[in-house]
């Protein structure tokens, strides 16, 4: 057995694979920055919400309060954390629509999470050293 036939190593190898493309098409993005009727590419997200509510839909799961101190379930409507506001997208008059800021933040997003998948891959393979005695 090897490390790639664990679904952990594989579903973190795909994130990082994600991550490796989404900055090819960020850089893409901030490349044409200045072509005339150039429009921001993203990639399409995995929707891990909808997946979640499919399958509390599915099997009831609700947060349970036993006791009055309990905190509540943070999917309260009336919870103004859950809204969230609209993007607005500015078009330059050559009709490009890249929007520079927006786009180095993807990137600086993109690279924090390339990092937390590369720390997370290296702390796993550290705990599968430590126990085939093999660690530091």
């Amino acid at each position: 057995m090897t490390i790639q036939n664990i679904p952990l190593f594989q579903a973190m190898g795909a994130k990082m694979n994600y991550l490796d493309t989404r900055q090819g098409v960020i850089a893409q993005n901030i490349a044409n920055a200045d072509t005339p009727n150039y429009r921001a590419r993203e990639l399409t997200n995995v929707d891990f919400g909808s997946m979640l509510r499919e399958v509390s839909g599915r099997y009831n799961v609700k947060m349970e309060v036993t006791t009055p101190g309990h905190m509540t379930s943070s999917n309260d409507p009336s919870n103004p954390r859950n809204v969230k506001s609209r993007t607005t997208y500015e078009v330059a008059p050559a009709g490009n629509a890249v929007i520079i800021e927006e786009q180095m933040i993807n990137a600086t997003k993109n690279s924090m999470d390339y990092n937390l998948m590369t720390n997370l891959m290296r702390k796993n393979v550290g705990m599968f050293q430590t126990a085939l005695g093999k660690g530091q």
